[in-house]
Formats: structure tokens, sequence, C-alpha cells
């Protein structure tokens, strides 16, 4: 369904955009996409418009008109010191989104894909449903942030209420991969875990408790899972994407450090701050409406992405060296 389709990918700049585009490319397919502060990593036969800043609706209209399908997967990162705290990641996130949606609408775009957010889900120690999204309030720490993201599909039921525009969801779990943010000012904590071990930190310090549950999907089948939910996925009906099982952070540590045979003194430091102590999702709904199943364990996915890492860490600031 995708051929002769001419796709436009929402932050291309972006760890998420980038893996987008990198899959569309392979597969032959027309793709248009953006820049904004930063310039893109991937290369290949773009459609780009420079220097769109999503937050004017202007600059939506003219990066959507013509386009058959919208992969939105723009916006600011949250990182736990702020997110509790930060008002303006969500306003941006959904001044951003609203704009898109009214500007797909406009230009009859046929689908629009989104890739939400797992934290809107409510806080359950067991994997969480689709239907249990609006259950109970989202996690205390998330609870902006959480309810901005429970507010863009809203946003999405209401757009399709007028709109000819088939709105499809993907719930993601936590993702990791190649081009993901390596800035440890705002990155997340596999990308965190990896520079600094790399940067030689010993002992070397972990923040929260190594019993932190998470449930961690690696990027090519974050990818191959939305492409699916794109193609074949019910419009308005939502999807976790997930693995399926969860890993520690002790976990994450050990096996940083074992494919790295960099061996420091690991150091817990609860003092500071962390979000949802346990988050799986079901995937069950994916797998079998869809036929989705991930291709790698989290093990090689994090092999994958040290490789990766080593290849082009050069290009990554190192703490007290200007970019």
């Amino acid at each position: 369904m995708l051929d002769n389709k001419k796709i436009l990918v929402t932050g291309g700049s972006g760890f998420l955009g980038t893996n987008f585009i990198k899959k569309l490319l392979s597969k032959g397919i027309q793709v248009r996409t953006h820049t904004h502060n930063r310039p893109l990593s991937v290369y290949g036969d773009i459609e780009i418009y420079n220097s769109i800043d999503l937050n004017n609706y202007e600059d939506c209209l003219k990066l959507v008109d013509g386009i058959d399908y919208v992969i939105h997967v723009a916006g600011p990162i949250g990182h736990p010191t702020t997110i509790k705290t930060d008002m303006e990641l969500a306003r941006c996130h959904l001044n951003i989104f609203s704009n898109l949606l009214q500007a797909s609408n406009e230009c009859n775009v046929e689908k629009f894909l989104d890739i939400n957010s797992s934290t809107g889900y409510p806080d359950r120690r067991y994997a969480v449903k689709e239907d249990e999204y609006w259950e109970d309030e989202p996690y205390k720490d998330y609870y902006g942030y959480g309810w901005s993201r429970r507010y863009r599909e809203k946003l999405m039921e209401h757009c399709s209420r007028f709109s000819n525009i088939d709105m499809i969801i993907c719930r993601g779990t936590a993702m990791f991969g190649p081009h993901d943010n390596f800035d440890l000012k705002t990155c997340h904590v596999i990308p965190a875990l990896i520079n600094r071990l790399f940067q030689g930190e010993n002992p070397f310090v972990v923040w929260g408790s190594p019993d932190v549950v998470r449930d961690f999907l690696y990027i090519e089948d974050v990818i191959d899972g939305a492409l699916l939910a794109l193609e074949s996925g019910e419009p308005m009906r939502p999807y976790n994407l997930g693995y399926g099982d969860t890993v520690t952070i002790g976990d994450i540590v050990e096996n940083i450090i074992n494919i790295t045979d960099i061996r420091p003194e690991v150091v817990w430091d609860n003092s500071k701050p962390t979000t949802i102590p346990y988050r799986k999702v079901d995937t069950e709904r994916i797998k079998t409406e869809l036929g989705f199943s991930p291709k790698y364990t989290f093990y090689e996915g994090l092999e994958k992405t040290i490789e990766w890492y080593k290849l082009f860490s050069r290009r990554i600031p190192r703490r007290n060296q200007k970019p």
C-alpha cells in the first residue's frame, strides 16, 4: 500500500525520523522531510524542505501540500530531570500536532500515523493493554506530559469526525538503536550509559535502582511495526508497539559492560531523579491483528547500537569539549 505514495516524515533530523527515512528509501518510496535546527544525517533521493518550523501553521501547510501519508515523529525530547515540571514540552508537542493535523486535513492527506508514547498509561505493574489508557491518571512523574500525549489522540479523534484521513496510532515504549540522541544533557538511559562508559567514567554512577523495569524495542523493529500499522492498521484503533517483555536497568548495565568489555566499578545513586518503576505493554493486538513480531532480541539490538556508536562516536562532543 506504500507503493506510489509520497510520504512525509516529520522530524527527519531526529532518531525516529532518520530511521524511518532510511527504511522508506530502501523500499523505493518517495520521501519528503524537513530541517529546523539540525541538518539531516541520512542521504538519498529525499525531497527536503529547509528551515521549517512546525510551530508555524503556514510552514506546516507548505510542508504537507501534495503529501499522501504523514508519519509524525517530530518534537522535543523530555528528560527525567525536567519532565515533571516542563510545561513548555507539552505545549510545544500539542501546538505542532494540531498544526499538522489541520494542515493534513486542508491538504487532503490520506493517512496520518502518530508514534505516540506509553507515558500516557496509568501506573500498572503488569503488561498494560490498549484499552486501559484512560482508566486512571498517568504516572505522577509523567502527569503533564502523559496528558499531552493523551490529548494528541483526542485531537486525532476530533479530526477524524470531519475529515477523510485514516488516523493510525502506535503507542511506543522505550526505543533505542543507531542514530539515537547521545547528548548527555537530554538523552535517555541506554545512550547515556553507552556514552558515559566509553568516556571512561570510573566509578560508573548509575541513576536510580537496578530493579527498575522497562520494555525496550530496537529501532528497526519499531519502524517495521509502525509501517505495518500504517499499511494495515484500523484507523483510531491504538496499537502498543513494544517488545512485550522486560529488562531491568541492572540488566542493561551488565549487558553493556559485557558487550564493550569495559569494566568500571558500578555505583547506584538512588538520590538522582528517575521515572516510573515498571513499564511493560501488552503486544497481543499488534501481533494477532497485524502479524508483528520483533526480529531482534534486546541483546542483539544492544550489540548493533554499540557497534554503530563506536563507528560514529567521533561526531559526538565529549564533556568539556566544544561541538
